[in-house]
């Protein structure tokens, strides 16, 4: 895939010339118009691992409009109390979430706001909570000017965000999928009984004074089939929990591993197959512009006559009015509802007020425990978002299995220095639209899952020469904004499988560079770094070999390989109280070129800088920020 023709470049540099190496594309290609007159923009970076969550390098930073660069960790912690994140939570809370909020922002708690009184708050908020009742439309994040940094949803569907706004204004979305799971899965059995035996309808019959014994006969589980549709997280707790009750379980799921469902006794059908065979369905699946009504009038043609229905999913799955006409007609004996297109539905719905029909207001998650539970996950995740940490439950970022973050912990900051480098020392002219990735693995490409490192070479190239607001949710539809094209190879080489990548290098085709010995052989910038010791190191610039931590800031030297050479520049650096941290040298042959990679802890002055420039042996330096 190629980029447009009329896609503009990040920004000019003069071309030099050079011949553009052409490899097997993997996995990610991104191209679309873009805009131009962007401006310089560096920020620090950190990581660290959390208990739920995997820290990624300032993956949410906070920009100040009227400065050119990303506000540092260092500069939050200088500024006023004000300073501290302001979160709004518009749905009731349980106390341990609130309790861990309040420990690091300002928490206001705004129950029942209206649209209109949303969009008018949520520009003082950096995070925003929520249950199922509130709508976080685009409008709201257009109101929130860019302050809002993430959303969290207290429980698992998320179908009341608008997720493709969220990622476009680089707002995180995060969920709480686990921690109701077994309360909706018990909510659903409840259901699936009361139904069974007339619960509700007997007990209101006897608090009306009636005994009518010959007239709540009810139905037996054991032996009928049960089709779960949608075999996720509560789908297969509801499964295993009706296989003990004596029932034949079926379930339907494009996405689930069959071996998963054989483990629990259970079959993978089709959908149809599905409807048509059961005596009860119960339903798991999440409203999406596939499912929104798919049971209609066409599907409850299918089913048996008499077959019971149980929803603790989401009521538009059902398309209401015509599950009453399949009621009034005896198709559907009986359904059990928690859930309904519009909550809470009008008082006189013929679906709610249905003598077959046992309802409950959206309690699948309302157990003390899950509450509790719900409201200390999406707290975490909401914080852990807060501090530049992506959750394993974030909804709209690359989704890497827990497992996978671990491992790849220490070659996220690696990635991010990489491309931040990079675009460093790119010159002037006609702009970056190609980079290429080069990962190195001893590992089959199939076993090397690299969206999020992907993700972080994008974020750290485009967001020194950008003054859009980047970070990792948004990193790679801003790419494809500004016609950037990401390409990926893995190349299997003879090292460790312990590790799941051996080295990462950076390519940029077709620019200038402002240090010419980091252009390889076929005229593309290159840089290339491994992690030794759990830290990103730079350990090839161009065609020289160098071994040099990347912390702090980078100087780079191309010099004449001679005595003396680390001594001057290192007493320049001293005498302006510039704090060395790291140097390595890198040659071709003795006495001839040398490149000398120089981490300091401080931006040198430039009048260090200059009198390293006249160093006499040194041909071309420059000093990039990490």
């Amino acid at each position: 895939m190629a980029s447009s023709a009329s896609a503009k470049p990040l920004f000019k540099p003069p071309l030099t010339s050079k011949s553009t190496s052409k490899s097997s594309l993997v996995s990610f290609v991104t191209t679309a118009p873009s805009v131009s007159n962007t401006s310089l923009k560096l920020s620090r970076s950190r990581s660290c691992h959390s208990r739920r969550s995997f820290v990624f390098n300032n993956v949410l930073k906070t920009v100040d409009p009227s400065r050119s660069s990303v506000l540092s960790s260092e500069d939050l912690e200088s500024s006023s109390l004000d300073s501290k994140p302001a979160i709004l939570v518009s749905e009731k809370l349980g106390d341990a979430g609130l309790q861990l909020l309040r420990g690091l922002g300002r928490v206001e708690c705004a129950y029942d706001l209206s649209p209109e009184d949303l969009c008018s708050k949520i520009s003082s908020f950096d995070a925003l909570i929520v249950r199922s009742g509130t709508k976080v439309t685009r409008q709201v994040f257009e109101a929130a000017k860019g302050k809002l940094k993430v959303v969290g949803r207290a429980g698992v569907g998320i179908d009341n965000v608008d997720l493709q706004a969220a990622t476009e204004f680089g707002c995180l979305v995060v969920n709480a999928p686990t921690a109701n799971t077994i309360a909706a899965a018990e909510h659903g059995i409840a259901l699936l009984a009361a139904m069974a035996r007339n619960v509700a309808q007997a007990d209101a019959s006897m608090k009306a004074g009636k005994w009518q014994r010959s007239k709540y006969v009810g139905v037996s589980l054991v032996g009928k089939t049960l089709a779960v549709m949608g075999f996720g997280k509560v789908g297969s707790e509801v499964a295993r929990r009706a296989k003990g009750l004596g029932m034949n379980v079926i379930a339907h799921d494009p996405y689930a591993p069959a071996d998963r469902a054989r483990a629990i006794g259970v079959d993978l059908v089709s959908f149809d197959e599905a409807i048509s065979t059961a005596d009860f369905i119960s339903l798991h699946m999440p409203l999406t512009p596939t499912t929104n009504k798919i049971f209609n009038d066409d599907t409850f043609g299918k089913m048996k006559k008499g077959v019971r229905i149980i929803n603790v999913a989401r009521g538009g799955v059902i398309d209401e009015d015509a599950l009453v006409r399949a009621l009034d007609s005896g198709v559907v004996a009986q359904a059990a509802l928690d859930v309904f297109t519009e909550e809470p539905p009008s008082k006189d719905s013929k679906l709610v007020q249905h003598e077959n029909v046992t309802v409950t207001p959206h309690l699948g998650a309302s157990t003390k425990e899950a509450q509790e539970g719900v409201a200390i996950e999406v707290a975490e995740a909401v914080l852990g978002a807060l501090n530049g940490e992506l959750s394993a439950t974030a909804v709209n970022a690359p989704m890497v299995a827990p497992e996978v973050l671990s491992e790849l912990a220490p070659y996220v900051a690696l990635a991010e220095k990489l491309g931040r480098l990079a675009v460093q020392l790119v010159a002037g002219g006609s702009g970056i639209k190609s980079v290429k990735v080069v990962y190195r693995s001893a590992r089959d490409p199939d076993d090397l899952d690299t969206r999020l490192l992907r993700a972080m070479i994008t974020k750290g190239i485009i967001e020194p020469i950008s003054n859009t607001y980047i970070n990792l949710v948004n990193a790679d539809f801003i790419a494809k904004q500004k016609g950037l094209r990401i390409s990926e190879e893995r190349i299997v080489v003879d090292s460790s499988r312990e590790f799941p990548v051996d080295s990462i290098q950076v390519q940029i085709s077709n620019v200038g560079s402002k240090f010419a010995s980091a252009v390889s052989e076929t005229g593309e910038i290159s840089i290339e770094g491994k992690v030794k010791y759990g830290q990103p190191h730079l350990t090839c610039v161009g065609s020289f070999g160098v071994d040099v931590s990347l912390e702090g800031n980078l100087i780079l030297c191309r010099q004449i390989d001679q005595p003396g050479m680390i001594g001057r520049v290192g007493n320049i650096l001293g005498e302006h109280n510039v704090n060395v941290s790291f140097m390595s040298v890198g040659r071709t042959y003795r006495r001839k070129k040398a490149i000398m990679a120089i981490g300091v802890d401080e931006e040198p002055p430039k009048e260090a800088l200059g009198k390293i420039g006249s160093v006499p042996a040194i041909n071309e330096f420059v000093f990039l920020k990490l």
